[in-house]
């Protein structure tokens, strides 16, 4: 009988996963005795972290998006479509061009996260975000015609992608203005809904001393619970207001309905073994990226990392053999300073990140690396 392993999602992770599995069964996959098929909701894989260089004019939307054919083994089945119901009881899957089920044996659901800026009244019309392709070019031409006035990066909802991207921006931004000697004229403001400028308490302590020697002003513990966006303010769960000029927002973060419905984790991420990545409500169901609900951010380095686990335990299991491979959190992210240089950090669930001194050496690293993702994601790197 043929094994089958559904991917649901061709992000970062699923893609990463779809070819490995296809370099490490392709014995199998050759014979007929497994067969692994994406299934994703559009043609094209999106690379998000080129859209943060979009408002700087560094980069144009449409260089973070591939036809996700280009780049998965011809092993792997690509099926474009959108899934609408998930039984991990019967082991099928319910999708919107149908009609028949796809039946599973295993199924690893890379969902990834979706904004909600909706949950915030007046964040749609008020605010601009460069976590999606149009937000991003929107942006950037706002921040072409910004002379002079306040901006505002303000972080809305946690956990959110790209941990670091919040701080990049300010970071860039205020390079960017310096280079066109208009930083005086703008004032910059960053916030966050905790009482530090990070999630992770280590990178807080960093990235602090940094803001305050480039004249970034920080808001903590700053929850934006409406934004006005004829009066430009934001108004906040503790009773402050802020008043903008333009407003770069980090919107709140929503995982998959199809995940919720198949109560498999009430947030719409997964929850899972952190270090097996196994669903814990379900039988021969995985997660990872985003959608996995490990603690460790939502970052494409982690669905990279997973993305390795989980072949190796699915191979394990598919051939017979006690399923050994464990994730240890392990997380690495380039963190752009400025326009020209850039920190490094690593981390993993027993080790805490020691950013990197910025370099313009870190900086080029980080660029290589994005024109080199796509060899990355087809498994040759």
């Amino acid at each position: 009988m043929t094994e089958h392993v559904v991917i649901v999602g061709g992000g970062t992770g699923g893609t990463v996963l779809a070819n490995d599995l296809a370099d490490r069964l392709a014995a199998e996959i050759d014979s007929g005795d497994v067969r692994v098929t994406l299934v994703n909701d559009g043609p094209d894989h999106v690379y998000k972290p080129v859209w943060l260089y979009v408002p700087f004019g560094q980069r144009e939307p449409s260089d973070g998006r591939r036809p996700l054919a280009d780049l998965l083994d011809d092993r792997v089945e690509l099926r474009v479509d959108r899934v609408t119901d998930i039984d991990t009881e019967a082991q099928r899957l319910h999708s919107m061009e149908g009609p028949d089920p796809i039946e599973y044996d295993y199924l690893v659901l890379a969902t990834g996260s979706t904004l909600a800026p909706d949950e915030i009244p007046g964040l749609e019309e008020g605010g601009h975000d460069f976590y999606s392709e149009s937000g991003a070019a929107a942006l950037r031409e706002e921040l072409l015609s910004f002379t002079e006035g306040h901006l505002v990066l303000s972080v809305v909802g946690s956990p959110h992608m790209c941990p670091a991207a919040p701080l990049e921006f300010v970071f860039m931004a205020d390079d960017w203005f310096r280079e066109r000697g208009l930083r005086e004229d703008v004032d910059i403001t960053y916030t966050y809904p905790i009482q530090r400028v990070h999630g992770n308490p280590h990178i807080a302590e960093w990235a602090q001393p940094i803001m305050e020697d480039r004249d970034i002003a920080v808001e903590t513990f700053f929850n934006a619970e409406t934004v006005d966006p004829e009066a430009q303010t934001i108004a906040t769960m503790e009773g402050s207001e802020l008043e903008y000029d333009l407003l770069a927002a980090i919107p709140p973060h929503r995982g998959s309905e199809l995940v919720v419905e198949a109560g498999l984790g009430e947030r719409g991420w997964v929850e899972v073994d952190k270090h097996t990545l196994e669903a814990e409500a379900a039988e021969d169901v995985y997660a990872l990226g985003d959608t996995a609900d490990t603690g460790v951010p939502k970052a494409g380095s982690v669905a990279h990392y997973q993305a390795g686990v989980v072949a190796r335990r699915l191979a394990s299991e598919i051939r017979g053999r006690p399923a050994t491979a464990t994730y240890d959190g392990k997380t690495l992210c380039f963190v752009e300073t400025g326009m020209d240089a850039a920190s490094f950090v690593e981390f993993d669930y027993e080790n805490p990140p020691s950013p990197a001194p910025p370099s313009q050496k870190l900086h080029w690293s980080k660029l290589a690396y994005n024109e080199s993702y796509w060899l990355t994601a087809r498994g040759l790197l």
